[in-house]
């Protein structure tokens, strides 16, 4: 058997164009990009002002079902299909999220996609890349030192020190910064007080950069921000600190989409990078809002499972940004149903058709979910070389008893070659006038409610609980205005229920939530639940044990 090339093997192989050729197969001018070397840019805000009158091209949603340890490609799908589409001659855009520190040298690893179906340069997307993340960093952490600067010349503002709810960030996973206390060793330092650490990717300027139209729309919600309360519980906002300003200057370059390529010299856009568990996990809404005024098709991402991914792609993303999606394609992997079905992960390698059955239950919900959008949907098989045939036609019977086709994908094998069915069915499911996209809830429900109609009908749950102190604190929010804003679930994604051991489609669970806030210039209420964390921690074994440079300077061990 042929020596199987790891991912940075293959990218590292790559025949990659200059990215000036790269975007003007879009239209975009060499003078409007904004090169980091020669294999990415960012686009320029006035090319971007300058295409708001085109017509736009159909939005394609590539979501999965609930990740296991056996991999589903959702990326790697994602990417592929945005070759494939090019392929048979549709002008296709790939819109991803860039890559968080933390999990790269954690446990789940990049975002590039994988195989022969990946976003290059890989190794700079997965670290630093054009540096956005590290400015979404600094600007949050200055509005934590302006807060505590605030407090300690004489606190004007009368922030209550027991209420600033306006936690600092990093963007690695430690989960010993969960909790400190800020400001000891005298009064030199300021006034100690307990405080805490989130990861970049759960920050609120993240969503807020993600959520921006244009850089006068970032610095608005970045003044509305609520970063304390005083003694009678009234906010106190960023712009009261006079943060808002100087914020976006950090922000003014990292707001800018960025260009990048495929193996196959296609175009993709890679912005923004909030998480799906913990924040609203899309990429950013002015890169997906300016591919689809270049191109035919929009083929863009939701993290993690369509019961969280999906979910807030459709009821934030679409909503706040005016988005239609046409179509959506379902991911899903023979191992990871044999998972779902009750197989160990050791034993994945042996046929179990019974087990892929079984499996089948976590993807009909999927299914369900996403047709309660209105969304007409399409199943990616994405093939793993141990699949046999008799369980890759037990999932497309299956998914045929739905209503609905799945497709045998070998992408990550062979590229846009390997998927070029899946684009054509694609184009036929986007072109025929199926999808009536309507949000879960309406912008007038109350806000318990909200996260009741998702625990019901999105999770299938019997419903959702919460103690008195959270729904008094919603019921506040309601009376102060905020009423109207969709809620972000921040749950375990391997479930659909807040136990992540309990794989399939289980019903009539509990959903609690345990703590809720709000992401005023975001635009959107989080409602956390379970034993999720906004600051991850590392695995016993992290993936940085197997990161390391070459005896040529070259990085190994990415995936």
């Amino acid at each position: 058997m042929a020596e199987v090339k790891s991912d940075i093997q293959i990218a590292r192989t790559a025949n990659k164009k200059p990215i000036q050729e790269v975007g003007a197969k879009i239209g975009i001018p060499a003078g409007d990009l904004l090169p980091f070397g020669h294999d990415k840019a960012k686009i320029s805000a006035g090319f971007i002002k300058s295409i708001q009158g085109n017509q736009t091209g159909k939005l394609v949603l590539v979501t999965a079902i609930n990740p296991t340890p056996a991999g589903e490609g959702k990326t790697t799908t994602t990417v592929g299909l945005g070759d494939g589409l090019n392929r048979i001659g549709k002008k296709a855009i790939v819109c991803i999220r860039e890559a968080s520190l933390g999990p790269n040298f954690g446990m789940k690893g990049g975002a590039a996609g994988g195989g022969y179906a990946q976003v290059v340069p890989m190794d700079d997307m997965n670290l630093h890349f054009t540096g956005d993340f590290h400015a979404i960093t600094s600007a949050h952490n200055l509005l934590s030192a302006l807060i505590d600067n605030h407090i300690y010349w004489g606190n004007e503002l009368g922030i209550d020190t027991r209420r600033v709810a306006w936690r600092r960030v990093m963007d690695m996973n430690d989960r010993a910064l969960r909790q400190i206390v800020v400001s000891l060793g005298g009064v030199a330092n300021g006034y100690p007080r307990e405080a805490g650490f989130d990861i970049t990717v759960a920050s609120e300027v993240m969503a807020i950069l993600c959520l921006a139209r244009d850089l006068r729309d970032l610095e608005q919600r970045l003044g509305d921000i609520i970063i304390a309360y005083r003694r009678d519980k009234s906010p106190v906002f960023a712009r009261d600190l006079k943060a808002h300003r100087p914020m976006a200057v950090l922000l003014k370059d990292a707001i800018q989409p960025n260009l990048v390529q495929t193996l196959e010299n296609n175009p993709a856009f890679v912005h923004g990078g909030p998480f799906a568990n913990i924040a609203h996990g899309c990429n950013s809404v002015m890169a997906t809002s300016t591919a689809l005024r270049l191109a035919d098709y929009v083929v863009t991402e939701a993290g993690f499972g369509a019961d969280l991914g999906a979910e807030k792609f459709f009821d934030i993303k679409c909503r706040k940004a005016g988005l239609k999606p046409a179509a959506a394609v379902i991911v899903a992997t023979v191992r990871a149903l044999k998972m779902n079905g009750g197989v160990k992960k050791e034993d994945l390698g042996a046929e179990n058709i019974e087990a892929v059955v079984r499996g089948c239950a976590n993807l009909g919900r999927h299914i369900e979910n996403v047709k309660q959008f209105g969304v007409p949907a399409i199943v990616a098989i994405n093939h793993f070389h141990t699949d046999t045939d008799a369980e890759i036609q037990a999932v497309k019977d299956f998914v045929e008893t739905m209503g609905e086709e799945a497709v045998l994908c070998r992408h990550w094998a062979q590229g846009s070659a390997g998927i070029e069915e899946l684009a054509h069915k694609v184009v036929e499911l986007a072109e025929s006038g199926r999808s009536q996209f309507a949000p879960l809830y309406a912008d007038d429900l109350g806000l318990f409610d909200k996260i009741d109609t998702i625990v019901k009908r999105i999770y299938r749950g019997s419903g959702a609980i919460a103690d008195k102190s959270v729904r008094d604190q919603l019921h506040l929010w309601e009376s102060q205005g905020y009423g109207s804003l969709p809620v972000c679930m921040a749950k375990t994604q391997y479930s659909f229920s807040t136990d992540p051991n309990l794989r399939g489609a289980p019903t009539g669970h509990t959903v609690a939530v345990r703590e809720v806030r709000l992401s005023a210039g975001a635009g959107f209420v989080v409602a956390i639940c379970g034993e999720i964390m906004t600051m991850p921690g590392l695995p016993s074994k992290p993936s940085s044990d197997n990161i390391y440079l070459n005896e040529d300077g070259e990085i190994e061990g990415l995936s």
